[in-house]
């Protein structure tokens, strides 16, 4: 019986996923400025059994007509938002075994100053960090507020952002040997200069030339996520990825996902089974079904078009409302423009390659609302919930789930106090929570290492340690 993972995913803003409800009374989001509130959660999540909270980030904000729109503003869509990262070692502060999930972009800064803010973490957290990969912001807005007229394009992000992990792994695996750090008083010796090892990295986008400067961390690497349903980003992340965070639209496409970056791990010669792969799911619950339907309708009741199309066109770039209502999004190919370089899982769902119809604009707006950019969507009753969750273990393939609260943390309070004890009495969840590093509880790696057929581990440094750690030599 597959054990369920669990995580909640979360921004520091007004609300997640693009939707409207930090109004509602049950929501205590408007408090994302107090680290009184994420403490709350986090203590909530540790005490309960999650594995992780996942702070999702970016610089960008809504763009319509190349501005901010009004209601991107006045809704709190998707704007404004801080930097979670700065959070981390507090909340670690506060807890005893919660990991801690954090995104950063391979587009923005050079991978020597994201090996240094993640080595630091990890040190600060006792071994419980984990980074989000992602290749660049979903937004123009971001190229343009770094002074770029562009972003560049979605694949060749990819290619970029696998020359960033590498070099990020350069620094981490093979700059320090285990026994380098020594820090004793008595002898005056902090660490012996025969242990450290100059890099010279030259990559077809980034160079780097010393010594890395964090000595190793409990984790050495952080646990590595990446977010991205598609093509390229299932490739991405059966090269590099630990762990998969995959937005799902249908039990059945979620399943072919799962069994596509598996086969794709599998090729780059890892145990695909190594993976641990999670689906985005907003889920409401209650003691009855009937209550659990009445909440879901008093967050769907605040959605409007105007509150998705915003969130859509900062996602993607695609204005909703500016289009035919009754034609699909080829029409955009047809008015001379390309379908996007951003968000791209969120273009391709609305763009069918297998031969069948794709929904008309009216459609998407339709589907999006009170979903916005969240994967799969629950309802009901202790009972009801708890089957659904095991179902769609066993249909899919997947490891867990990463949960996307509509009303924090009060919906989170209720996923804890009603489904964990359940999960816990089908054996869906250990009796007692897991301790230890992050890659420990996530991944059950014995001493916190990379998986042995892991890429990375081509970083190690071996007993008789080089001077030169290099990119991998594909």
């Amino acid at each position: 019986m597959k054990q369920i993972h669990l995580g909640v995913f979360e921004v520091a803003g007004p609300q997640v996923g693009g939707t409207l409800s930090w109004p509602h009374p049950r929501s205590e989001s408007l408090r994302f400025h107090e680290l009184d509130h994420w403490i709350g959660v986090a203590k909530l999540l540790d005490r309960s059994g999650f594995d992780f909270l996942f702070f999702a980030d970016g610089f960008g904000f809504p763009s319509i007509g190349g501005d901010l729109p009004e209601m991107a503003a006045r809704g709190g869509i998707n704007f404004p938002s801080m930097d979670p990262a700065l959070m981390i070692a507090a909340l670690a502060h506060e807890t005893e075994r919660l990991g801690f999930v954090v995104t950063s972009s391979t587009g923005l800064d050079h991978p020597v100053q994201t090996a240094r803010r993640f080595a630091t973490l990890d040190h600060l957290t006792g071994g419980r960090i984990g980074w989000n990969i992602v290749t660049g912001a979903s937004q123009n807005t971001v190229a343009e507020l770094f002074g770029h007229e562009t972003m560049n394009a979605h694949d060749a992000r990819y290619d970029q952002a696998d020359e960033y992990l590498d070099l990020a792994m350069t620094l981490w695996e093979g700059s320090w040997e285990d026994d380098a750090f020594v820090g004793d008083k008595d002898a005056q010796i902090l660490a012996h200069r025969d242990k450290l090892h100059r890099h010279e990295f030259t990559g077809q986008h980034f160079r780097s030339s010393g010594y890395f400067t964090v000595d190793p961390s409990p984790q050495r690497t952080p646990v590595l996520f990446q977010a991205g349903t598609s093509a390229r980003g299932r490739a991405y992340a059966a090269r590099n990825a630990e762990c998969v965070f995959v937005q799902g639209t249908t039990v059945e496409a979620t399943a072919a996902n799962v069994a596509d970056i598996r086969q794709k791990a599998a090729e780059w010669g890892r145990d695909p089974n190594s993976l641990k792969i999670l689906v985005g799911l907003t889920v409401t619950v209650a003691p009855t079904h009937d209550e659990a339907v009445a909440l879901r309708k008093e967050f769907d009741d605040m959605q409007t078009d105007e509150v998705v199309a915003v969130l859509y066109a900062g996602n993607t770039g695609i204005d909703l409302l500016s289009l035919d209502p009754d034609r699909d999004l080829t029409q955009i190919l047809d008015a001379g423009g390309p379908i996007g370089q951003m968000g791209q899982s969120n273009i391709d769902r609305f763009v069918p390659r297998d031969g069948s119809a794709a929904p008309t604009v009216r459609q998407i707006l339709d589907q999006l609302s009170g979903r916005g950019t969240r994967g799969l969507q629950l309802v009901g009753s202790t009972t009801e919930v708890a089957d659904e969750l095991e179902r769609l273990i066993d249909a899919t393939d997947l490891d867990g789930f990463l949960l996307e609260p509509i009303f924090p943390p009060s919906d989170l309070e209720d996923f804890a106090t009603l489904v964990v004890p359940e999960l816990h009495r089908r054996g869906r969840m250990p009796a007692e929570p897991g301790h230890g590093s992050l890659r420990e509880q996530m991944l059950g790696r014995p001493g916190a290492h990379l998986s042995a057929d892991h890429p990375g581990t081509r970083f190690k440094i071996s007993p008789a340690a080089v001077a030169v750690a290099g990119p991998i030599a594909e």
